[in-house]
């Protein structure tokens, strides 16, 4: 078993995004000028967004968002073993697969980037493509997938060790069951 479990990745995660909330209210521009968001930024060459100087609708609406995704991951958690391990585990690969594609996307589609032509127009798709998303999707899908590190084991990887686990359990509670018959 895992030294840090899936359920206790999962609730930090959910109180980083009621973190992410309450700045997001409160001031924005300290997630801008965090070091995480400025290396990760510049080494992407990915511009930092000028409208988090200031709270704004867009902002607050965003902070909801956040808040409800911490407070229904946090209920989820609560869940009883044998529940939450499937719900997780079919969460997981899903949260994970959007990651991905959206840290690909920031990175591929910047302005100068790999696929982004030159002479192409801007899209309002153009908004994502910033350090601030950047930063956040990358998180969040090492956060989601990634493997173990030293003694840590992240999300992905450790629901998949939890239900082995409890499908032994399992087996062994029944094979008991039918010795006692």
């Amino acid at each position: 078993m895992a030294i840090i479990t899936s359920a206790n990745i999962i609730r930090s995660l959910s109180l980083f995004h009621l973190s992410l909330s309450y700045f997001l209210i409160t001031s924005p521009s300290t997630l801008t000028n965090q070091s995480l968001v400025f290396i990760l930024g510049a080494s992407m060459q990915l511009p930092t967004p000028s409208s988090f100087a200031n709270t704004s609708p867009a902002s607050a609406l965003t902070a909801l968002v956040f808040a409800l995704l911490g407070y229904t991951d946090l209920t989820a958690c609560s869940l009883p073993e044998e529940v939450s391990v499937y719900f997780w585990g079919s969460q997981a690969p899903v949260r994970c697969a959007f990651f991905f594609a959206l840290t690909g996307y920031v990175y591929a589609f910047k302005p100068k980037g790999p696929i982004r032509a030159a002479s192409e127009k801007e899209s309002p798709w153009d908004h994502l493509n910033n350090s601030i998303v950047f930063t956040w999707s990358f998180v969040e899908m090492i956060c989601w997938f990634w493997v173990r590190l030293h003694c840590f084991a992240f999300i992905f990887i450790t629901l998949r060790d939890e239900r082995r686990e409890l499908a032994i359990r399992q087996a062994e509670k029944k094979r008991v069951e039918e010795n006692l018959l």
